[in-house]
């Protein structure tokens, strides 16, 4: 198994707002997760690095290599709702942090199998020799507006409103995480990152750049085709292949 991430300010921002974390958990054994903070001043900062440490860090207390594909699912679940938990509460605690809240996208991967979890619009791409699927669905206004046949997919890459989320981690006591499992006989590669890299890479660019590539390389060319292209926000990304 082979691990890569990276992260980069952006062209126009003050501040990295994302974060992203990878462990090892045995032998083909890794999670990964990659959140993408919001809110006034540092508040964004402070929910993603809330959010992707106690999400990892509760995976880790939690996890037996020996789980069932029951136990995993619980497992991540509880982990997001964890974080979600951890982020509120400082929230409220913090006046100054009212409001503050992340997306989460997160991939447990146990040799040939792939569980998933996300919430908002940090994605997870599954790569394999028949090409590259976006496993996660973005939770946008805008993807409700796509979903509903309200606007064409390619209407959704500019619209105005395409950054705003409906989702997120930390904004109320309580957040609904989409869960996905896949398995795969063969080569494969997870991606996940932020909208500051899906934003200006395409589908078939982050498949040519990583299937079958040296995985840092192919981090550093994601994170600079994204600056090249504009770098108006953060930008951050986490691949795992086997």
């Amino acid at each position: 198994m082979f691990l890569a991430f990276g992260t980069d300010i952006g062209q126009k921002r003050e501040e990295n707002q994302d974060r992203v974390r990878v462990e090892v958990l045995g032998d083909n054994m890794c999670i990964a997760a990659v959140c993408d903070g919001m809110g006034g001043a540092a508040s964004g900062a402070v929910a993603s690095q809330l959010a992707v440490d106690s999400f990892i860090e509760r995976v880790k207390e939690n996890f037996r290599p020996d789980m069932n594909f029951n136990s995993i699912r619980n497992l991540l679940l509880n982990a997001v709702h964890y974080a979600n938990t951890c982020v509120y509460e400082k929230s409220i605690e913090d006046i100054d942090k009212n409001g503050m809240g992340t997306t989460c996208v997160a991939a447990l991967i146990i040799d040939k199998n792939i569980f998933v979890v996300n919430v908002g619009d940090s994605r997870g791409y599954l790569l394999t020799n028949d090409g590259i699927e976006q496993i996660t669905t973005d939770h946008t206004y805008v993807e409700v507006l796509r979903q509903s046949g309200q606007i064409t997919e390619e209407d959704a890459k500019n619209h105005p409103m395409r950054n705003v989320i409906t989702r997120a981690v930390g904004v109320e006591p309580d957040v609904e995480v989409d869960y996905f499992e896949r398995y795969e006989e063969g080569n494969f590669a997870v991606v996940l990152c932020s909208d500051g890299l899906s934003g200006y890479c395409s589908d078939e660019l982050i498949y040519c750049t990583v299937f079958g590539n040296n995985l840092d390389e192919a981090v550093t060319k994601l994170i600079d085709h994204s600056n090249e292209c504009g770098g108006k926000d953060n930008i951050t990304a986490a691949i795992v292949a086997n």
